[in-house]
Parts: structure tokens; sequence; C-alpha cells
């Protein structure tokens, strides 16, 4: 599937990108031809160490820091990568973190930053891009949601209302730019063993009552029909898909790359 995109000439960027899916997407993306951006946390040798793997496809790779919660930081990212690349061809809003605990629980301070960066970045992110993208004639928003976005799980509640949210607003801005070249999906992943997803696993195992290989076994990978893992060399393989012209007419929608779980 990856192989039918070519994107030589394209500017990515990438939020999240220096580990787990949106890192993976980063090396498909470059592999394909297509300068990226990255964006995340962590130090200036750890970052540009994983800038330096990217490159190695060949293509430019830059590094911004860019903290997603600022709509003032992700205005600064899209200027710079502008001033730097020319254009943007492609986003892939990626950024996320995670929190468990029961909704009477639930710290205030952890819901508003979960909103703010698995829903509301990409809000801004595409309001940024989307109208140079349809003066171009050419753009490809991907929203990286959850299996969460089509079923939720207890203890997950701002992360089930984000990543629901998010795909509100796939389907808003693939009608929106439909006319124009743009398309704008979703993909969601069941369970990955990302960083995010082997953070939050001892947190799950507390509220259950339930030791950490319970937790693997039964609760995630439970829910999979296949019993594997997804690979962030799958959804890496998905999103590039999504770039190439053989998907010009996907738009609005979301992909499950879930192992069957939303099909149950």
């Amino acid at each position: 599937m990856g192989a039918s995109a070519s994107l030589d000439g394209r500017n990515a960027v990438i939020t999240g990108s220096t580990s787990g899916i949106g890192l993976g997407i980063a090396h498909g993306l470059a592999r394909a031809g297509a300068n990226v951006v990255l964006n995340g946390l962590g130090s200036a040798e750890e970052n540009e160490a994983v800038r330096a793997e990217v490159a190695a496809a060949g293509t430019k790779v830059l590094f911004n820091g860019a903290n997603m919660m600022k709509p003032e930081a992700i205005e600064g990212l899209i200027a710079e990568t502008r001033e730097e690349l020319g254009s943007i061809d492609i986003v892939v809003n990626n950024v996320g973190i995670q929190h468990v605990s029961p909704i009477e629980e639930f710290p205030v301070g952890k819901w508003d930053a979960i909103l703010a960066l698995n829903l509301s970045s990409a809000f801004h992110m595409t309001r940024a891009v989307a109208g140079q993208m349809k003066e171009r004639g050419w753009g490809r928003i991907i929203n990286i949601a959850s299996a969460h976005s089509l079923v939720a799980s207890p203890y997950k509640s701002a992360y089930v209302a984000a990543k629901h949210g998010l795909v509100g607003l796939t389907k808003v801005v693939g009608l929106e730019l439909a006319e124009h070249g743009v398309t704008c999906n979703a993909i969601s992943p069941g369970y990955v063993l990302t960083p995010l997803v082997e953070a939050q696993i001892p947190d799950t195992a507390k509220a259950r009552g339930i030791t950490e290989e319970e937790v693997k076994r039964d609760v995630l990978l439970e829910a999979q029909p296949t019993k594997q893992f997804v690979t962030v060399e799958q959804i890496a393989d998905t999103a590039l898909f999504l770039c190439s012209e053989g998907a010009a007419q996907i738009t609005g929608t979301n992909i499950a790359v879930d192992g069957g779980w939303t099909a149950q």
C-alpha cells in the first residue's frame, strides 16, 4: 500500500513525532520523498538524533519544539515552516497525552490539557494551513485518532471525548475542503505499544486492581480479535496511502486500524 505514494517535493508537518506513531509516520513520508518537520519535547541532543535518523532517507528534515497546547506556538511553527520550506502540503495531527482515572477523581487540569493537546491543537493546525492548501489545490490533513474515537473504555473520559471530537472535526474539514483538492481523514489505531500506551499500563493496573501483565493480556489485547498489537509501521503505511493520488476521493472518513476491535 505504502509504495503507491511518491511525495517528492511535498512538505509535511507531523506533530508529536519524536517517538511512537508520529516518528513512524515521519520515516514513512521521508522515505517517500517528503521533506519533514518534526515536533516534540525532549533534550536538544535527543531531538537532533531523531532528526538525523529521519533525514537519512535523503530529504530535508527540520525540528520545531513548539508546545502544541499553545495556539501562539502553533502559529510560530507554521510560520517557521513556510519560511524554511515555502509551503505545507501535508499535516499529520498526531500529538497526544493520556490520563486514566475514575470520573469523580479526574483532575480538571488533566481534562483541560488532554482536550487542548489531543483536539484543539488539531483545530489550530488545520485552521492555519487550510487556506494555503485551498489556494494550491492540493493538501492532505491526517488526524491520528484512536479506536477510542469509535468506542469507549472506562476511566478515559477526556481521551475518549477528545478523540470523538477529533473525528467530528475531520468530517467537517473534509466537507469544507472537498472541492479544493484537499482531503482530511482520521486514522484510528487500536493498541500500539507506543510510549504513551506503555505509560498508561501501570495506571490502568492500579485503577482495575490487576497486574500490568494482566492489563496487556486481559484489557488491551482482549479488545483486539487478532490478539496482536498494531504496529507503528502499519499506521505509517496507512498514512502514506492517504497521501497518495489513489486516496484522492477518500475524505472526511475514519479508518480503523485496530485488529477488528471496533467491528465487535
